[in-house]
């Protein structure tokens, strides 16, 4: 087993929280992780339909069965649980009761903002990361390939390919998590739409133009959008709010939480076809883009992340806010650095009057130091804390 990141921070917050708290999207090892990290609790499957109904007919039945803690896991197919958890944890309190997984975000959280805020630590689970790969002495695989093959731990543990395994995922969280989270009538229209949003990877969202692609409102789109994130396939990228007395841009960058899916939904079949594609650039974006959101949810790396780009057309691709620090961060998919990599960050720290470094990551091989960057090659990312130092 790949060991994650995150483990150590679960087992730091159940001794001091009463519950535990993994949301994450389908497939990206919570259960094997709830497993490793608490080998001697109970894991109980609530998509099994006998624990489900049982805990749906008789929830303080059900609970009243684990009174030394248990980990319950996809918490989201019992939406009432929660609530019933709560008095449970009130009355005996102390930590270390229940753990809670779940593959819809804003359903459980939700729940707990309702029933459980101030007794739950909450974490999130992504797909690994390159850190975590390199961790396990996974990596050492070209770029492309790398990209191609995505983060999805079944496609690493089990050394699936890559095409068939996304395939069958991707037609499994259409016919279950999407009826789940809304009702959704004519699902491929649904599946068009999740198309089109891989088109506009690392670009602007402009939602009237992707809701007339599709065919679809705009209030549709921004429900199927709001789907997409509750169910973690995609997350928005907010643009940084300071002007600079510049006219910004007030729309998020749209990027996908797993680039092999991203690479998978634009239609690439091997890692050779992706090198030489016309979104490659952007494929590599929102590579970084994602490491970087792994490295806040599933590390000690601390920071919000977001974009910058005014009016003009200026803009930084990353943009990691830390305390007093802004971190500028540009991404480039050549293997070879060019003068005009630097263009936006020079501009971006004139305008700025920023002391921080530029950063600049490329799919090159070699680290250099600038006077006033530093250029990092993509494998750098297995240690994204030393990346942003």
């Amino acid at each position: 087993m790949i060991e994650r990141t995150v483990a150590p921070q679960l087992w730091e917050a159940f001794s001091r929280y009463p519950v535990v708290g993994v949301v994450g999207p389908r497939q990206s090892g919570k259960s094997t992780l709830a497993r490793a990290v608490f080998p001697g609790l109970p894991l109980i499957n609530l998509e099994g339909l006998d624990e489900r109904e049982y805990a749906l007919r008789d929830p303080k039945g059900f609970l009243a069965r684990f009174p030394n803690g248990v980990v319950l896991d996809e918490i989201q197919r019992t939406p009432d649980l929660p609530s019933y958890i709560q008095v449970l944890v009130d009355e005996r309190r102390r930590p270390g009761q229940f753990v809670l997984t779940g593959s819809q975000n804003f359903v459980l959280m939700e729940r707990v903002s309702q029933s459980l805020a101030g007794r739950i630590a909450l974490f999130r689970l992504l797909p690994f990361s390159v850190a975590e790969l390199a961790g396990a002495g996974s990596t050492g695989a070209p770029l492309f390939e790398v990209l191609f093959h995505g983060f999805y731990p079944r496609i690493h543990d089990r050394q699936l390919a890559p095409t068939q395994w996304l395939e069958s995922y991707l037609e499994t969280y259409i016919q279950r998590d999407v009826r789940t989270l809304r009702n959704i009538g004519d699902l491929s229209s649904f599946t068009r739409f999740l198309r089109l949003c891989a088109g506009r990877a690392a670009n602007l969202l402009n939602l009237s133009s992707l809701a007339g692609d599709c065919g679809t409102s705009v209030g549709t789109a921004k429900a199927w959008l709001s789907v997409l994130e509750a169910s973690f396939i995609i997350f928005l990228l907010p643009p940084h709010f300071e002007s600079f007395n510049k006219r910004l841009i007030k729309a998020p960058k749209l990027h996908f939480v797993d680039v092999g899916l991203l690479a998978f939904l634009l239609g690439i079949r091997s890692p050779a076809e992706l090198e030489i594609h016309a979104r490659r650039g952007d494929l590599f974006e929102n590579f970084v883009a994602a490491e970087l959101l792994k490295a806040k949810y599933h590390t000690a790396v601390s920071g919000d992340l977001y974009f910058w780009r005014d009016k003009s057309g200026h803009e930084i691709d990353l943009l990691m806010e830390a305390g007093p620090r802004r971190i500028p961060i540009e991404v480039k998919s050549g293997q070879t650095v060019q003068p005009e990599f630097f263009r936006n960050l020079d501009y971006w720290r004139r305008i700025s009057g920023a002391v921080e470094r530029g950063h600049l990551v490329y799919a090159g091989n070699d680290r250099q130091e600038r006077s006033e960057h530093t250029v990092h090659p993509w494998t750098e990312l297995a240690a994204p804390a030393q990346l942003l130092a």
